[in-house]
């Protein structure tokens, strides 16, 4: 089962933190609320811009801060696609991952430009650019990680299967 996720890119630099993704003083609004806010920190317009399926894109240590789950959560609410970066902080990661976010570690992130067209395939571990004509080396993410993305996370995975 070999996944592919197309969609246009936002892009935001290195060290993009969770106090970025998720500002605290918004911590305690539902998850629909909060998502008002998203990267608010960087471009105050991003929830309002950003579309189901899009690609959020980022240069290196995309994630670190604390460990809150409002992050991720935030983004899978605003229906972002999948997250391109350098790399990213573990824990972001794992999150991500485990709400069914595809994320995706990419040196030639900086390549990517906002506005840009993309699609990924997970399966490979390549980013087409089709805005440029360019492809991209990627990390790859394994069939029974592409299948918790499909099913939206580690909870509904494991529902299906138990």
């Amino acid at each position: 089962m070999d996944a592919a996720i197309k969609g246009k890119v936002w892009k935001y630099g290195d060290n993009i933190n969770t106090d970025i993704i998720s500002p605290p003083q918004f911590m305690e609004l539902s998850i629909a609320e909060a998502a008002k806010y998203a990267m608010a920190g960087v471009d105050p317009d991003f929830a309002a811009k950003v579309r189901p399926g899009d690609i959020l894109v980022a240069g290196a240590n995309f994630g670190s801060g604390s460990s809150r789950e409002t992050a991720p959560l935030t983004l899978k609410h605003l229906g972002v696609g999948a997250i391109v970066a350098k790399f990213f902080a573990r824990i972001f990661y794992r999150n991500a991952i485990n709400l069914g976010i595809p994320v995706i570690e990419c040196r030639d992130a900086d390549k990517i430009a906002s506005g840009d067209l993309v699609e990924i395939d997970l399966g490979r571990g390549v980013i087409r650019n089709l805005t440029r004509n360019q492809e991209y080396p990627c990390s790859k993410i394994p069939p029974h990680i592409q299948e918790l993305i499909v099913d939206g996370g580690l909870v509904p995975y494991l529902k299906k299967r138990v």
